[in-house]
């Protein structure tokens, strides 16, 4: 059972009356203390609801976000992460910057091993853009490479 010292930063968790942003915000995003830093494993979270705009058109950009990671001290409170992501609603940049954005805020937040995000964005004008971001510590390099090469499309 987590002791209330533990659940301190998750503020938004268990309220009802919590307001969804409109515009991005990445002071959103809480955290709690990961109790198996001995332990590496991985934590994935998929939004297959995530919306953004384009930044010239103003038309809605819509994708499936896939988030994982391994963490270190501080993990992402889930509830602070949809909150976080319904922000992008209102936000206007190109695919390949939302996953990116995402990428480095999560970096910041959390300061984990390995971090990866994946948008699968839906076809606009016939064209469908899977942008893929990642980011690893000293010791998870050679996995950083080693994702980032299985990124690549085998047609």
């Amino acid at each position: 059972m987590r002791t209330s010292d533990e659940l301190k930063g998750c503020t938004l968790l268990g309220e009802h009356a919590v307001a969804y942003p409109t515009d991005y915000c990445p002071d959103m995003l809480e955290t709690f203390p990961n109790k198996h830093t001995d332990n590496e494993y991985i934590v994935t979270f998929n939004c297959p609801e995530f919306t953004t705009l384009c930044p010239k058109t103003g038309q809605p950009d819509f994708a499936e976000i896939v988030i994982s990671y391994i963490p270190r001290e501080r993990m992402v409170e889930s509830k602070s992460l949809k909150l976080y992501l319904f922000s992008f609603r209102n936000h206007g940049d190109f695919h390949e910057d939302c996953v990116n954005i995402i990428m480095k805020d999560l970096v910041k937040l959390m300061d984990p091993r390995y971090l990866e995000v994946r948008g699968i964005f839906t076809p606009r004008g016939g064209i469908s853009i899977y942008p893929f971001a990642n980011y690893g510590d000293a010791e998870h390099q050679d996995l950083v490479k080693a994702r980032r090469l299985a990124m690549f499309p085998n047609r």
